[in-house]
């Protein structure tokens, strides 16, 4: 017999299929494998799933490989990175044939065709090609395939038996998976594994495969690596993308460019800022019909000049999307040779820039704008701190001889743009933002919050000033582009966001045309309070999540009908395609957008999407990955927080000195049923009447951190006793029920049972760590 028990992988299945001399029906196969018959259920699904894969051919009873070299007439396809002239190769999703596979190209869509990009997987009907080109065959979209999770990142853990087992490192995903001997890859115990799944069985295990090992967990620099291969970011660049960058030279004449490298442009970013790609100067409007104006240049990095459509660079940027950044490293969209040097604005270095000229009046309006390709020289590269000291009169020897001349103008011009954006009424949220400071070894010296300052203010506000130029600019030239959509929020959201303000006595009228002003207004009313960061975070909740698209529909937290990225080349792939946009628009160049990235756009912006979210998911994780290690230390220890989110499995609590975000299981609250009322955001007790509420503040202890998993286990420290008062509260025991799904309540486990919970998953981590106990 070819096996036993358990069930065979796919790849068993097609081998012993391929090893046979013609077809074979579902019977031998299970006679062949010694499966019962519960187990033919799964042999017909892993069967179906080699059919729809175009492994093997056949009708329901009896199946063979495919006839050598024939393709069947519909099969899965994967597309691949666009070729130079726009269009969509696509390949056999497996092929095993010997020799290349045919070369294939997506056909043009039709109208209610799925978006595609490379890397999506779809079932496709193909026809030859007899034109001459360079593909054999063309393929249309039957249907897209969705996306399955196939690869896991895990701790291995050896077996006394031989094989092994995978504890992954997704908090939200503990369910384990066994690894045969043979598939262990010389895995050892307590090694940072990438896992492929097989398919899986009715019992037992799932199982996976090791296809990497990636070292020490502990350490702290894999705390990035982790989230980076969690969400698939590409790390390496290929050959010919660096030899493409090395290659660049800088710009060496001035051609048609404007001459501003007299203008005293300057940089003004993080202290840890990586790249430079915007340089901004103001300077007071010397025109008589513009009374008390200003002149404000911002110049962007012209990325464009460097990386052409479809070049190997391009190609590899739309890839990425974005860069990534971590407490640790940088995942950059653009090799180093042009974001950190040729596109990265230098104190004192020349640089090709696409520039905006805008001409503001006193009040802040923008009277005039206009776009040219010009060269500029930074003047100084500043810091936030450095600008906003010399704004405040105390000057370093670098902003002394600045004051004058750019910061001065700067801040007023900033001033007079400050009262057109206030009575525009963009969404004014006040959420701080945290900064990881790593030492030399790598591990965490501090968490902090970033202090906002108006120097942060002052590029903010001119950089969204220049993006809305892009994007009227390539409107009024009739220019296809992508806009940075964020659309209203929805009424559910909306909902449950009443619900919060009510809980904190804020009103929030019904039937009226939802704006942010209307937002603001709420936000105003607890600015400084005790529920200032609960109405924060819950207005954050209830915006929709801003994305990129050839539509335009508006950005409702900016408060503006038109909205398009154009300040950030270096960092995000939408820039460089508004850039392209503007130089056809407007005749600057012969590197501007070409037909076929018109015709993609879709694609592009649903990709790029994707990319974005991609990346703050790492960025998030690694954080939580460096707090928990930050806290590990400190297990036992006692933290004040805030409930911030509220379940029927319990709650999570934000650690106000961190800013950590913590899990208390419903198990530790009390011996006694708790009903999840969703609506009201809150757990009340059956027989105490206690409330525990989004919003209130907690005394925590900390119980476990696990830094592989970013996960932090809290218990609430001193249960109020008794009913609360106030809105929400106090409620009888008919009403509670009236409010609360008794089908939704949660009851507590006793102490010991939690204590042998905990231990056994601290046991567990050991192990798989390596540790002596």
């Amino acid at each position: 017999m070819p096996k036993t028990s358990p069930l065979p992988t796919k790849d068993e299945l097609l081998e012993f299929i391929r090893a046979q001399d013609g077809v074979i029906g579902k019977r031998e196969l299970a006679r062949a494998f010694n499966l019962k018959s519960g187990d033919r259920i799964e042999l017909k699904r892993l069967l179906a799933e080699l059919k729809d894969e175009g492994l093997i051919e056949g009708g329901r009873r009896r199946m063979a490989p495919p006839r050598e070299h024939a393709l069947p007439p519909v099969l899965p396809l994967d597309v691949l990175e666009p070729d130079e002239n726009g269009d969509l190769p696509v390949t056999p999703a497996n092929w095993h044939e010997e020799g290349p596979p045919p070369r294939m190209v997506l056909a043009p869509p039709r109208k209610h065709d799925p978006v595609l990009a490379p890397g999506d997987r779809f079932l496709g009907r193909h026809r030859a090609l007899s034109d001459g080109g360079p593909y054999a065959f063309e393929a249309r979209i039957v249907k897209k395939i969705p996306k399955l999770a196939r690869r896991v990142l895990g701790l291995f853990q050896e077996e006394p038996r031989g094989g092994g087992r995978i504890l992954p490192t997704d908090k939200k995903n503990q369910d384990e998976f066994a690894v045969d001997r043979l598939d262990c890859g010389d895995a050892k115990t307590g090694e940072l594994v990438e896992v492929e799944l097989l398919p899986g069985t009715r019992f037992g295990l799932r199982k996976a495969r090791v296809i990497d090992r990636l070292g020490d967990p502990t350490e702290p620099r894999a705390f990035s690596l982790i989230a980076i291969h969690e969400q698939g970011i590409p790390i390496e660049f290929d050959p010919e993308v660096l030899e493409e960058a090395e290659n660049a030279e800088p710009l060496a004449t001035l051609g048609n460019r404007l001459d501003l490298r007299h203008l005293p442009f300057v940089t003004i970013d993080p202290a840890d800022a990586r790249d430079h790609d915007d340089a901004v100067l103001a300077e007071p409007d010397a025109d008589e019909a513009n009374p008390g104006g200003w002149v404000v240049w911002v110049a962007i990095a012209d990325v464009a000049h460097y990386v052409r459509p479809f070049s190997a660079l391009d190609r590899s940027a739309r890839s990425r999307g974005n860069s990534a950044y971590f407490p640790d490293r940088v995942v950059p969209m653009l090799p180093e040779r042009l974001s950190g040097d040729l596109c990265s604005l230098h104190e004192g270095v020349d640089r090709p820039c696409l520039a905006v000229r805008m001409v503001l009046s006193s009040d802040g309006l923008k009277r005039s704008h206009k776009f040219y390709r010009v060269m500029i020289r930074s003047l100084a590269s500043l810091t936030y701190e450095q600008a906003q000291s010399a704004w405040e009169g105390e000057p370093d020897a670098v902003t002394e001889p600045l004051i004058e001349s750019v910061i001065d103008p700067l801040f007023k011009a900033f001033h007079a743009a400050e009262a057109a954006r206030e009575r525009r009424g963009p969404l004014e949220l006040d959420l701080p933002e945290r900064k990881v400071t790593l030492n030399d070894e790598g591990a965490v010296e501090s968490i902090r919050f970033r202090e906002r300052v108006d120097a942060h203010r002052v590029i903010e506000d001119f950089m969204i000033l220049a993006n809305v130029c892009a994007a009227e600019t390539l409107e009024e030239a009739r220019r296809p582009l992508l806009y940075r959509v964020h659309e209203e929020p929805n009424p559910e959201k909306i909902e449950a966001l009443r619900e919060v303000l009510a809980s904190v006595d804020v009103p929030l009228a019904k039937g009226q045309v939802m704006t942010p002003k209307i937002l603001n207004r709420a936000l105003e009313a607890v600015a400084g309070g005790e529920h200032a960061e609960l109405v924060n975070m819950a207005v954050l909740r209830a915006q929709t999540q801003a994305y990129y698209t050839p539509e335009n529909y508006g950005h409702f937290g900016l408060a503006l009908p038109r909205y398009a990225h154009f300040t950030s080349p270096i960092r995000r792939y939408a820039d460089l395609v508004v850039h392209r946009a503007l130089i056809a628009g407007l005749r600057l160049g012969d590197d501007g957008q070409t037909m076929e990235e018109i015709e993609g756009l879709a694609a592009t912006g649903e990709h790029i999407s994707m990319t974005e979210r991609r990346a703050m998911t790492a960025e998030r994780d690694t954080i939580d990955r460096y707090l928990a290690a930050y806290l590990g230390s400190r297990e036992g220890g006692e933290f004040a927080g805030r409930i911030a989110g509220v379940q029927r499995f319990g709650l999570f609590v934000k650690l106000h000195e961190s800013g950590a975000d913590g899990f208390v299981p419903i198990a530790s609250l009390g011996d006694e049923f708790f009903h999840f009322d969703e609506a009201g955001a809150r757990l009340v007790g059956e027989r105490s009447g206690i409330e525990l509420r989004m919003g209130d503040d907690v005394r925590t202890r900390l119980v476990e951190a696990t830094p592989v998993t970013g996960g932090l286990i809290l218990e609430i420290l001193d249960l109020p006793s008794g009913k609360r008062t106030g809105r929400g509260g106090g409620r009888s025991r008919s009403q509670r029920g009236a409010v609360a799904n008794p089908a939704k309540s949660s009851r507590r486990a006793p102490k010991a049972k939690i204590a042998r919970a905990k231990a056994a998953r601290k046991a567990k981590r050991d192990r798989a760590l390596g540790k002596k106990k």
